[in-house]
């Protein structure tokens, strides 16, 4: 058997033991809810943007709809890949037969602490022995670029809301 390149990706499989062994109530959208018996909580949008960075693709997101079918105010996050395989590791946050709604095609938002997807692609990225190139925290960026005398709105809304 042929050696891999050594710039072959890593697994699906093994990105998702990293990511599952990355995931902490600082990479939540959810810290204060986040618990080691529900891991995936609050986890979608930064681990879509790691698998982005890594295999390429899309980030799709729906609406998520409650049991009974009925919008709540939540958003969630996987990934189609070149392929057109679709990745979704983090669904099973859901315990109450919770349901999606259509999907689009675009950015997530990451709420709480803006840093927690660079956070998540330097543990998942050592854990797999790569390197994971998330593009800058725009937050960061922009307000790089804001001088003091400009009076446009950047940085992060009430939510924490990359925009």
């Amino acid at each position: 058997m042929a050696p891999s390149p050594t710039n072959a990706l890593p697994a699906l499989a093994d990105v998702e033991q990293a990511l599952r062994a990355s995931w902490s109530m600082e990479t939540s959208d959810d810290p204060h809810s986040w618990s080691p018996e529900n891991p995936a909580l609050g986890q979608c949008a930064v681990s879509a943007l790691v698998i982005r960075a890594l295999y390429g693709g899309d980030i799709v997101i729906a609406t998520v709809l409650d049991r009974d079918g009925e919008r709540t105010p939540d958003g969630h996050a996987w990934n189609v890949l070149p392929s057109g395989e679709q990745v979704d590791f983090s669904f099973d946050q859901f315990l109450d037969g919770e349901g999606l709604g259509p999907e689009i095609v675009t950015e997530p938002v990451i709420d709480g602490d803006p840093q927690r997807a660079h956070l998540l692609a330097g543990r998942v990225g050592t854990i797999l022995g790569v390197e994971i190139d998330l593009p800058p925290n725009p937050i960061a960026q922009d307000a790089a670029a804001v001088g003091a005398d400009d009076e446009t709105d950047v940085g992060p809304s009430a939510e924490g809301h990359w925009h």
